[in-house]
């Protein structure tokens, strides 16, 4: 698992149309995707209708295991060359005839070295006949969604606060003295004063609202709803300076953990919906840093909402720890999300059944091995 500081996501469908006529396919052929670009390296989706004919997979959907003939198997291919090491994960979903997301494969991660010379990340096994029996098939066609996320920065990136540069310093004195402001939003009562020009360069949502096709005619006050105060001025702060300043200390001067974790999140959804990706990703970082028993069940939820794949990623790995899943289990966070998203659930079940199961075939050839060093 890795905690970055930015990453690029991106995601790709590979449709196979004619899905019956794959079956007459050799092991080891497979249909591959057209190249798509994600954080600047180039990949391709393979699908092998028969598998691929290794003998490694580590997990088989739909069976007890066993060789990977009689399965299907989805691999990730870097097709570009890259001299630096590329970390990156990976989720497949495959797509009913409505478009709705009915099943995914929970992420992996995975490390590809300048030095490898094979750049294929072998992902995702699938029993032939339990696809074919599936709702996934439709008019002989299954559709396959691939979404990645490469990191593009260490783990510290995010983790010390940097003085603000001269540029930063001058565009703070300018929202804080309201200089030339245009533009003027009221959130729970209070009064925030900005510059449209400035925001318009930051946040595409409100480039659309002061200067696209549509508009809005009258942008004297803006109403913001369902925004707490402190975070839509964490939000300026950022827009104008590029730094996230301690929401916890923002709210009546508290600044225990929990509360600055319960506003990052709020400033994460705020973030979001101003399509401000910079403030989103430093965000997620900083969730995945602050998982707790309390609050990883919001967390889930809000990654899950948001399509933070590496927050999602963070907070399965953490519940499905033995010694976590019974506390977090407890918690009212836990309860919403089984109501709210019950498709993570039946992810996080099938993560720590993968665990155990891998446990316990590790545990039985471990003995086996001893056995035999003894005999």
């Amino acid at each position: 698992m890795y905690h970055n500081g930015s990453m690029a996501t991106g995601s790709h469908s590979l449709e196979i149309r004619g899905f019956s006529m794959t079956k007459g396919m050799r092991v080891g052929q497979y249909i591959s995707s057209d190249p798509f670009l994600v954080g600047g390296h180039c990949w391709k989706i393979q699908f092998y209708p028969n598998g691929d004919g290794k003998k490694d997979a580590d997990h088989i959907y739909g069976s007890a295991g066993g060789g990977d003939e009689g399965y299907v198997s989805l691999n990730i291919a870097l097709v570009s060359k890259s001299e630096e090491e590329v970390k990156a994960c990976i989720e497949y979903a495959f797509w009913d005839r409505n478009r709705n997301n009915r099943w995914n494969k929970g992420h992996r991660y995975f490390i590809i070295s300048p030095d490898m010379t094979d750049v294929c990340e072998n992902s995702f096994f699938y029993t032939r006949a339990n696809l074919e029996a599936s709702h996934f098939i439709i008019d002989d066609c299954l559709t396959i969604q691939c979404t990645i996320g490469v990191t593009k920065t260490s783990p510290e990136t995010f983790s010390k606060p940097l003085p603000l540069s001269e540029l930063g310093q001058s565009y703070k004195q300018l929202l804080e003295s309201r200089e030339g402001s245009d533009v003027s939003f009221e959130v729970e009562g209070e009064l925030f004063y900005a510059h449209k020009l400035i925001l318009s360069i930051r946040s595409p949502v409100f480039k659309a609202q002061f200067f696209g096709p549509l508009k809005e005619e009258d942008t004297r006050c803006i109403q913001i709803h369902e925004m707490q105060a402190p975070v839509f001025k964490a939000l300026l702060d950022f827009i104008y300076c590029g730094v996230v300043p301690n929401v916890g200390e923002m709210i009546a001067g508290l600044d225990s953990k929990c509360v600055a974790t319960m506003m990052i999140q709020h400033l994460l959804v705020a973030a979001d919906r101003y399509g401000i990706e910079s403030l989103r990703l430093i965000c997620e970082v900083r969730l995945c840093k602050n998982i707790a028993i309390n609050n990883v069940a919001a967390s889930l939820a809000l990654a899950e909402r948001h399509g933070c794949i590496h927050l999602k990623r963070t907070c399965l790995d953490f519940i499905g720890l033995p010694k976590n899943i019974k506390a977090v289990m407890q918690t009212d966070g836990f309860k919403n999300l089984k109501e709210s998203f019950p498709a993570v659930i039946i992810e996080l079940l099938e993560s720590i059944a993968w665990v155990r199961d891998y446990s316990c075939v590790s545990f039985l050839e471990g003995d086996a091995e001893g056995k035999r060093m003894r005999s």
